[in-house]
Parts: structure tokens; C-alpha cells; sequence
């Protein structure tokens, strides 16, 4: 069931970092920071979706342990985009706590894989 509600978030992510990258290019004329959070925000549900089909638990793990960085890069770029001006906070923050929310999510995800506590 947490595998469906993780594919489900990630996906949705996906489409609100598409979304980003269209109002980024067409408003903003941004296009090097958008494009790395296009590369990154969409990598996430590719990743847990292809984990999910995994051949062994490492593999698995291995997939989500992918998605979760590809997850931490999405906030960087979040990040950086709003510290350029290039997005308000009030616009950074919805989509902000969402990948936050996908970051906690696959962090229990990758523990209880790999039975680590240090993450």
C-alpha cells in the first residue's frame, strides 16, 4: 500500500515540476535552473516506479535509495531558485513541503530496507 501512495506523490510531484518549468521558461525566462529541477523532480516517480519492479530487496533499495537523492536535489534546486528570485517563497513553498514530504517518505522507505537509522 506505502509503495502506491509513494508512486502516486511522486508522480503528482512530477506533473507540479513540469508545470514549474513551463511557467519558469514562458514567465520567468529561466532556463538552466529549471531544467536541472525538470531533470531531477521527474526523476524521483521514474525511479520508485522502476524500484518497484525490482529483481531483489537490494535492487529495490537501490532504486529508492536513487529516487530519495534525486528527491534532495529537487529541494536544492527548489532552493536556489527562490534564492535567485526567480520564485517567491509564498510560490516555493507548496511544492517545497511536498518534495520534503516525498524526502521523509523515502527515507523510512530506505531504512527499513537496509535496516539504517543514521539517514
Amino acid at each position: 500500500m506505502e509503495n502506491t501512495i509513494i508512486q502516486n506523490k511522486t508522480f503528482e510531484f512530477a506533473i507540479r515540476v513540469v508545470n514549474l518549468y513551463r511557467y519558469l521558461c514562458e514567465e520567468r525566462k529561466e532556463y538552466v535552473l529549471s531544467k536541472q529541477l525538470l531533470r531531477s523532480g521527474t526523476s524521483i516517480g521514474a525511479n520508485v516506479r522502476e524500484a518497484k519492479r525490482g529483481q531483489t530487496r537490494a535492487d529495490f533499495g537501490m532504486k529508492m535509495s536513487i529516487a530519495l537523492k534525486e528527491a534532495e536535489e529537487s529541494l536544492y534546486w527548489i532552493e536556489l531558485l527562490e534564492a535567485t528570485g526567480f520564485l517567491s517563497g509564498s510560490q516555493s513553498d507548496s511544492i517545497k513541503a511536498d518534495c520534503e514530504g516525498i524526502v521523509k517518505m523515502l527515507v523510512a522507505t530506505t531504512k527499513r530496507v537496509y535496516g539504517d537509522t543514521s539517514q
